[in-house]
């Protein structure tokens, strides 16, 4: 199975997952009045968007290249993953207020057993959820995958804490229910700027990891008859990168000996596992 079906059926699972989470939530949040709750119901509320967008991001991403679009459509990954974290910010922030809000008003918190069920199914289910999407990620290395995967991690430990809340409450601690919702609203927001700041970096273009450029240049030492390299550029092109450089050769060797060098050179870049296309330029010296 290609890493676009493995994807579309990541974010298909996560809709069906958290469809089902968000409604027992918000029914116990609603029936508890428990701000940690709410403000996880709203947590779920964002993964379904989330999921939505991973599968639209997705099926945009695995267009083939076109006259418009020499490279491909890859990119979008990077476009819906920031919408993504866009949305986790917004909800984050929005929450938070609410949170502080009632701080100062606070509801009545009434636990029951069913409030720790609910808890416990979501653990599970999200833990099961990051398993599979871990795998998924490992397999195709898509950061919409990725991203999924972070937030069903970061919606098991949210909803320990909304275990914990229902937990203090009982023991005649309300206080630290919206204290509780209001520590899920700063994880939320620590996601989201997360997402944005990697989403953001490949947008504008960052270079591949330095461990990548070092088996590039490990490729090329390997060939003494490269004099020295310039102009090394990397440009992403969605989850790989196309890199372009100049190697300078013996001017006295033919054109086609220098070209059957850097032909062989540009096979054995684009053969490293982040790397799309290799594209040399040769210079005498």
């Amino acid at each position: 199975m290609n890493r676009y079906k493995l994807t579309n059926r990541a974010s298909i699972l996560g809709i069906l997952g958290n469809v089902f989470l968000m409604i027992i939530k918000g029914i116990i949040g609603i029936i508890t009045n428990s701000q940690a709750m709410i403000a996880d119901t709203f947590n779920s509320a964002s993964d379904i968007i989330s999921s939505i967008l991973t599968f639209v991001g997705n099926k945009i991403a695995s267009k083939p290249a076109d006259d418009d679009h020499h490279l491909g459509h890859g990119k979008a990954e990077y476009v819906y993953s920031l919408l993504i974290s866009l949305l986790i910010i917004l909800l984050a922030l929005t929450i938070l207020k609410d949170l502080v809000v009632s701080l100062f008003y606070p509801s009545k918190f009434k636990v029951n057993i069913v409030y720790f069920i609910v808890c416990i199914v979501t653990i599970l289910t999200k833990f099961l959820l990051y398993l599979y999407t871990l795998y998924v990620y490992k397999k195709c290395h898509n950061i919409l995958v990725l991203a999924n995967a972070k937030d069903h991690r970061n919606d098991m430990l949210i909803t320990s804490f909304t275990l914990l809340s229902g937990v203090l409450n009982f023991l005649k601690i309300p206080l630290f229910d919206s204290i509780i919702g209001a520590g899920i609203s700063v994880f939320i927001l620590i996601t989201g700027i997360k997402i944005f700041v990697e989403s953001y970096n490949v947008l504008m273009d960052k270079a591949v990891s330095q461990n990548v450029q070092n088996e590039v240049m490990k490729i090329i030492k390997q060939h003494p008859e490269i004099k020295k390299t310039q102009h090394f550029n990397v440009t992403p092109v969605g989850y790989l990168y196309q890199i372009s450089l100049t190697i300078f050769l013996d001017g006295n060797l033919s054109t086609y000996e220098s070209h059957e060098i850097a032909n062989k050179l540009e096979k054995e870049i684009t053969s490293l596992d982040d790397i799309y296309l290799t594209i040399i330029h040769v210079n005498p010296i």
